[in-house]
């Protein structure tokens, strides 16, 4: 290693300008890389809510729908709206009164529930929909285009609706988000290194790595919103150890070489050394993700994997080639340590060890509780701003229609008239329905069938499938929709076998249940890889479990605070902290686990072993653990898009969480469990020529 770390400080102005020249295709790349807003797409294609999307759009042309509501506005006013949404393209179909008969027809001559379907005292309403999923480009395109041309008399509701809000608000907060990360974690690092500058470097070398990483997305051509948001912020946290590490290295090596490119050198083979090692925790706790059957998993796992590969590519690159380059600038900023030795702090928690495991143990019992009940939401929209367009039009329809949700049932075109009039019937007594909508409803006494519009039939009908719609008052992802989607299907499946209930809170069920299997899998599969990585590392048997107890407690205690807080978190929640945060602070277990053993084996006894372990780990810890909290605190309190805030959160919280056990519980846990370790681990017997010398020394004192 040593020969490519000087062929890297002698090749540093080229190294840079090539860091710095690779900006220019990942940029492309990053503006040409889709950003997916619809988390419901990341479901398994084979499932019916899928296929029955597939086939909507194929049989009928239609993907997502809205439903527009015009308040306070004559028909014919009403009628001129329409038409003017009829006009925007990519809207496949809308659905109105006028659909079925002109607007000189009285809407008395409509059957009652048709009549109830489109209309409340003071407001009318229209169904549209769109020739492309809920989430396309050109549908959110649509959207805003409807916004345009419509007063503010009308209310555009539905996902698409929704999806739209997000999209606008996550790419107006993207650019925050990087800002606050960065400001807040070079205030830390500005504190707790021993240069004011040197921080500035750190950040433009993550930067860079940020970007390339950004713009091989190109490659996968989209990634989820999640996903980008989160990529900034989590790239930086987890990284950020190796920049801090090749510095600390580069110091320790200017005390043996005068030559500082001779010093750098060195640093970097050091640096590979120990890096690669710590990055194998982390990637494996991101690649466990890619193992879920929802795809999202896939998605921000392979994304921040390979984040954490570019991250120490441009550590023992770009950022040594940048020190070099700059090592007056940041000889002139340099100041004294403002962290304290902490000699104190260690001879405490040794002297206490009994105390602090105890502490651990009575943690654990309402940690495990509060794991295992605290709530989760699976419906987006509900921790979105109240302020929205999508959600000031989805209360109007809660309000006036008494819909929170809207479910689509696609059943053979063969099915008889008096078939479909009987099913619908029966699902009308199902809990929770408000209405029910197919092409019989439209074909009233008063309406014969001959005089009603092709387009409208076509809307409804189309080649082997006919469509219904079905209105619901509980909202997706309650307990009382999935109860009804079970009842609906089963009523939809005594009529015909293969029908297909699709719609948000149908695919929203499946979401629920699939990931409740995904998440189990993906934890486990975290653990194992990770135990076994410290198994190898160690060649033990002992300390994979001592380390991923310790980490797991924190994990515990972090996701159960948020039962005793009463705070609601997002479905993937579980999933992204128990992989991340396993992956990225069990290094901090790794780093004072190394250095125990170092001294266990030198000779050192239990206590001074870990007393001195603690001493020369806690900072080290203390700065990778508040610069992980700094990079995901302000974006947690800026974010108005509920998951990313509470996500970040969640991280920012379980950094300092699993910093204050592994400072605590694991040194209580090395001096009780230190016969076991030794007998179980390779490296922590003493050698023999100093167990000889403490012997002799032994003798000649009693003597």
């Amino acid at each position: 290693m040593i020969k490519f770390g000087e062929w890297i400080v002698r090749h540093r102005i080229l190294i840079l300008l090539l860091g710095i020249g690779l900006m220019v295709p990942a940029a492309i790349g990053y503006l040409n890389t889709r950003v997916n807003y619809d988390i419901l797409s990341y479901l398994p294609e084979d499932i019916n809510t899928m296929v029955g999307q597939d086939i909507l759009k194929d049989e009928f042309g239609k993907g997502g729908f809205s439903f527009v509501i015009v308040e306070d506005m004559p028909d014919k006013d009403v009628a001129k709206v329409k038409e003017k949404i009829e006009g925007v393209d990519h809207v496949a179909e809308v659905l109105w009164y006028d659909s079925v008969a002109d607007i000189s027809v009285p809407k008395e001559a409509l059957p009652s529930e048709l009549y109830d379907f489109f209309n409340t005292e003071n407001t009318t309403m229209m169904v549209v929909f769109f020739d492309d999923t809920t989430s396309a480009d050109s549908t959110l395109a649509a959207i805003d285009r409807m916004r345009e041309i419509t007063s503010e008399q009308c209310f555009i509701s539905g996902m698409s609706a929704i999806t739209t809000d997000m999209k606008h608000l996550s790419d107006s907060e993207t650019v925050m988000y990087a800002i606050i990360a960065v400001l807040l974690t070079s205030i830390v690092l500005a504190v707790t290194m021993d240069s004011f500058l040197i921080p500035v470097f750190f950040m433009l070398s993550i930067g860079l790595a940020i970007v390339w990483n950004l713009g091989s997305n190109f490659f996968f051509g989209e990634i989820s919103f999640l996903t980008q948001a989160l990529c900034l912020v989590l790239q930086l946290g987890v990284t950020m150890d190796y920049s801090i590490f090749l510095w600390h290295s580069y110091k320790e090596q200017q005390a043996h070489y005068a030559d500082k490119k001779e010093a750098m050198a060195h640093a970097i083979a050091l640096t590979i050394v120990s890096v690669v090692s710590s990055s194998f925790t982390t990637v494996a706790g991101f690649l466990a993700m890619c193992f879920m059957s929802f795809t999202l998993g896939l998605d921000l796992g392979i994304v921040m994997a390979k984040g954490v590969v570019f991250g120490v590519i441009a550590c023992v690159t770009v950022l040594p080639a940048m020190i070099l380059l700059f090592d007056k600038a940041i000889e002139k900023t340099s100041h004294r340590d403002l962290l304290p030795e902490f000699h104190r702090i260690p001879a405490f928690i040794t002297n206490h060890a009994a105390l602090f495991l105890t502490i651990g143990l009575v943690l654990l019992f309402p940690a495990l509780y509060g794991y295992r009940n605290y709530d989760v939401y699976y419906n987006l929209d509900s921790t979105l701003p109240s302020y929205l367009d999508s959600v000031t039009a989805n209360e109007k329809l809660s309000e006036e229609y008494g819909m929170n949700s809207t479910h689509m049932l696609l059943a053979s075109a063969d099915l008889s008239a008096k078939d479909v009039t009987q099913m619908l019937s029966e699902m009308k007594q199902v809990d929770g329905v408000e209405f029910t909508l197919a092409f019989n409803s439209l074909v009233g006494p008063a309406i014969p069938d001959e005089i009603i519009p092709e387009r409208a039939k076509d809307a409804l009908k189309s080649g082997d499938w006919q469509l219904m719609m079905i209105g619901s008052e509980y909202k997706v992802a309650s307990d009382e929709v999935n109860a009804q989607v079970e009842a609906l299907t089963r009523i939809a499946a005594s009529y015909d076998k293969n029908s297909l209930l699709i719609g948000e809170a149908p695919a929203t069920k499946d979401l629920i249940e699939i990931t409740a299997h995904d998440f189990k899998v993906v934890s486990l599969l975290s653990i194992a890889v990770i135990f076994l990585i410290i198994a190898v590392t160690f060649r033990s048997v002992s300390l994979p479990v001592i380390l991923v107890s310790v980490i797991e407690l924190a994990i515990m205690i972090n996701l159960g605070l948020s039962y005793y807080l009463d705070t609601s978190l997002p479905f993937i929640a579980s999933v992204v902290i128990g992989t991340i945060q396993l992956g990225a602070t069990v290094d901090y277990a790794i780093l004072m686990t190394t250095r125990y053993r170092l001294e266990r084996h030198s000779g050192k006894t239990k206590q001074e072993a870990v007393g001195i372990s603690l001493q020369t780990s806690m900072k080290s810890v203390m700065v990778s653990a508040l610069g992980f909290f700094a990079a995901t605190i302000g974006v947690a309190f800026s974010s108005e898009i509920g998951m990313i805030s509470s996500l970040c959160m969640l991280l920012s919280r379980g950094a300092l969480i699993s910093m204050a056990v592994v400072l605590t519980v694991l040194p209580a846990l090395f001096i009780l469990c230190d016969g076991l370790i030794c007998k179980t681990s390779a490296g922590f017997s003493p050698e023999k020529n100093v167990q000889d010398s403490a012997y002799r020394k032994e003798r000649s004192a009693l003597s």
